[in-house]
């Protein structure tokens, strides 16, 4: 379809002679996705109906209590420090956003009144702003009111360098400015075409003013709200067991009707993934588990046994299982400080080295033999929406070119079959989350390195240490005192992926100074990866745009920044009886208030 086609298409829609869905789908059949076509349409000035709910209580409360295992637990309870998914989802039991995206990728009002869009002002035509009226009535959890005074706070909170927040960089970019008690703008300094990240979806969720201002900056780890959260969301807090347990109690004064439907909420942490699936779908003992990346061919046994309980449901998603290759020195302190951005790794600075590393990552096994169903290996870093997926890309296993590379490249063989060059030996640490798909993954690659000369020490990290956000731990994966990491990055995944990017720019290098919440774990910095982001982020026709995030996709895979493995597909364990939607887009906690159990 050319442009012209298009427009026209896009036209009839307008004039009701095409129905959104009838557009929606004719664009996924031309290889876009449904959150895309959708971003089309708002592009045009058409807004977007409201999303229909199977939501059949007829009353709060009375549905006991909603059990909910994760065998990584969470470790702090605000979202503005939220390292990996289990701290979000944790903190969305509580706090929410002014919006979040469903599973079509639409955006759904939370604590926003209506969405912006161009039709009803709230979307500047040049790209410049965004208004957000917020909902009347909505309380925090200890009866203050929800103003936009709060909304503003946020962005003062997570923009502030000194509280060191995860967030940072959806924020630092933008302005906020309050209208009334009830209406607030946010000012891009340039056209932004993707607006929707400040107070949306997982980065989104907004703590309450009173309660966090006096620790605004450098005492933001001090306040007590860290660990006794007081939301608007549908379950009040009761109790939180750092690394182990929350508790949450239905929230009486919710601004939902009829929501929430459970009496009290429970999220137990610990244990691994198969026991996660097993607790959900074979016995019945918990109504859902999170992330449950275990080997397909498992998921299947639970599935397929007689009087199973439960499923696992397979959503789309961006995650990207990927290894990381850290661009610092590990293993040299400089000012109190190992992997510094200011040292260079004494091995990775040969390219050659890289470029072996890529070829020995076996990716068509572990997709046949760990991940099945639930990923699909590729050699992009960027694999989602399908708008922006390179084809200038490819992988291969090649053990005997891997061999050849370091040999032209100077590395070799010593008496014990390890190769080195200039008095180094080609020796890694790699680490890696304990579960069972990544050390298998793990073992897979140590195989090949071997037979290429290159001596690999594997090391396996409990999953809320190694995703820990705590700045005194060694062993978390921003840290990355490591020579390689592997994990999954971009879960949930919103449907642009401009924040999924930021990951490698270098105002976000994870450093002793941001308190190791930058985002960019490899510290890599690239100066023309940085300008083309830039331009990425005010570029608003959508086929250039496209481009740009392309090109940035090739240039992290070609430098060997990171080595894809597969795209993951987000998987949780779900009971036969709970009724809840999941979303690739956001957290799987997106529209908790719904969640029910059918009896």
């Amino acid at each position: 379809m050319n442009e012209q086609e298009l427009r026209e298409l896009i036209s009839a829609v307008k004039a009701g002679r095409v129905s959104r869905r009838a557009f929606v789908h004719k664009m996924v059949g031309l290889g876009l996705t449904a959150p895309f076509a959708t971003q089309l349409l708002a592009h045009a000035g058409l807004a977007q109906t409201a999303p229909s709910t199977e939501y059949k209580p007829t009353k709060a409360g009375g549905g006991g209590a909603l059990k909910l295992l994760f065998w990584q637990a969470a470790t702090l309870l605000n979202p503005h420090f939220a390292v990996g998914t289990k701290d979000a989802e944790g903190c969305r039991i509580f706090y929410e956003p002014l919006a979040a995206w469903d599973p079509d990728g639409n955006l759904v009002p939370v604590l926003a009144a209506e969405i912006p869009d161009i039709e009803n002002g709230g979307v500047a035509a040049d790209g410049r702003s965004v208004t957000w009226k917020l909902k009347k009535g909505v309380e925090w959890h200890d009866g203050q009111p929800f103003t936009a005074d709060d909304v503003v706070f946020n962005w003062e909170y997570a923009s502030d360098p000194a509280t060191a927040a995860t967030t940072i960089g959806i924020y630092r970019d933008a302005r906020i400015e309050k209208i009334d008690p009830l209406t607030v703008r946010v000012r891009f300094e340039k056209p932004t075409p993707f607006w929707a990240g400040p107070f949306v979806a997982f980065w989104g969720m907004i703590i309450p003013k009173h309660l966090f201002e006096p620790y605004k900056g450098a005492n933001s780890r001090d306040a007590p709200a860290n660990l006794k959260p007081a939301g608007t969301g549908p379950y009040r807090f009761v109790e939180f067991k750092p690394g182990d347990l929350i508790r949450g109690e239905r929230n009486p004064s919710y601004h939902v009707a009829n929501r929430p439907y459970f009496d009290t909420i429970e999220m137990k942490g610990g244990g691994d993934a198969v026991s996660a699936a097993r607790a959900v779908i074979q016995t019945g003992e918990y109504d859902y588990a999170w992330n449950v990346q275990v080997e397909d061919e498992i998921l299947l046994r639970l599935e397929n046994a007689g009087n199973a309980r439960g499923r696992a449901e397979i959503v789309q998603s961006r995650a990207m299982e990927h290894i990381q290759i850290n661009f610092a020195d590990p293993w040299t302190e400089v000012d109190g400080e190992r992997s510094s951005p200011k040292t260079r790794h004494p091995l990775f600075s040969d390219p050659a080295v890289r470029q072996a590393l890529r070829l020995l990552v076996d990716r068509a096994s572990v997709e046949a033999h760990i991940y099945g169903r639930t990923g699909v290996a590729t050699g992009n870093f960027l694999n989602n929406p399908e708008r922006f997926v390179s084809k200038n890309t490819k992988w291969e296993f090649n053990v005997d070119k891997a061999n050849r590379l370091l040999e032209e490249a100077g590395w070799m063989r010593g008496p014990d079959g390890i190769r080195a060059k200039d008095g180094k030996k080609l020796k890694l640490v790699f680490q890696t989350a304990i579960n069972a798909p990544r050390q298998k993954t793990q073992a897979i690659i140590k195989q090949a390195c071997q037979k290429a000369g290159i001596d690999m020490e594997l090391k396996s990290v409990t999953a809320s240490v190694y995703f820990s956000s705590d700045v005194a731990n060694p062993d978390t994966a921003r840290k990355f005192y490591a020579d390689l990491q592997m994990y999954t990055v971009g879960t949930p995944s919103v449907p642009d992926p401009e924040g999924f990017m930021q990951t490698f720019v270098s105002w976000e290098i994870a450093s002793k100074e941001n308190k190791w919440q930058g985002r960019n774990s490899t510290r890599w910095h690239n100066e023309e990866y940085d300008k083309i982001y830039r331009a990425a982020q005010g570029e608003l026709d959508p086929v250039k745009r496209a481009a740009l995030f392309i090109k940035m996709n090739d240039m992290v895979v070609e430098d060997v920044t990171v080595i894809p493995v597969v795209n993951r597909r987000w998987v949780a364990a779900i009971s036969h009886k709970l009724k809840a939607s999941l979303s690739g887009w956001d957290n799987d906690f997106w529209n908790l208030k719904d969640w029910y159990r059918e009896t």
